[in-house]
């Protein structure tokens, strides 16, 4: 679909397709010294990203342990959208094509890549509004 001589995506390069994944998920935070979160690792996405003052967690909400750890921060409420890829790593703007139609709406968003591919996490509440806004910018989604 995308080649190497095609370096940028703009509104003239093909819709993106799109699909929202089942469930919902949660945004979390553990102390950057904190071991590993393995009950975060199953279920159709999740994350786990380190960085020197946090750790960052994305899984499904059904993945998080009761009673919750008393340092574990978390936000649930989150439905995720996947870009269908792959995307050349060389290729910009395609969360942009993304994210623009969602800004003009209001619908808030917390983004995650793959190597393949990019998902877009939105507020489960918004999720109508922004199918809307991205359907209206062109994109399908595929159920």
């Amino acid at each position: 679909m995308y080649t190497d001589s095609v370096t940028d995506f703009t509104s003239d390069s093909p819709a993106l397709v799109l699909s929202l994944l089942t469930g919902q998920f949660v945004v979390a935070q553990l102390p950057a010294a904190s071991p590993l979160p393995t009950w975060a690792m199953s279920g159709t996405l999740w994350a786990v990203v380190g960085a020197p003052d946090e750790m960052s967690i994305v899984t499904a909400e059904e993945n998080v342990p009761s009673p919750l750890p008393g340092d574990l921060k978390l936000e649930g409420g989150w439905a995720a959208i996947r870009l269908h890829g792959p995307f050349p790593f060389h290729l910009t703007g395609i969360l942009a094509a993304v994210l623009n139609p969602l800004k003009a709406v209001g619908v808030g968003i917390f983004a995650l890549s793959t190597f393949d591919t990019d998902y877009v996490l939105v507020k489960a509440e918004q999720v109508a509004q922004a199918r809307a806004a991205l359907e209206g910018a062109g994109h399908s989604f595929k159920d």
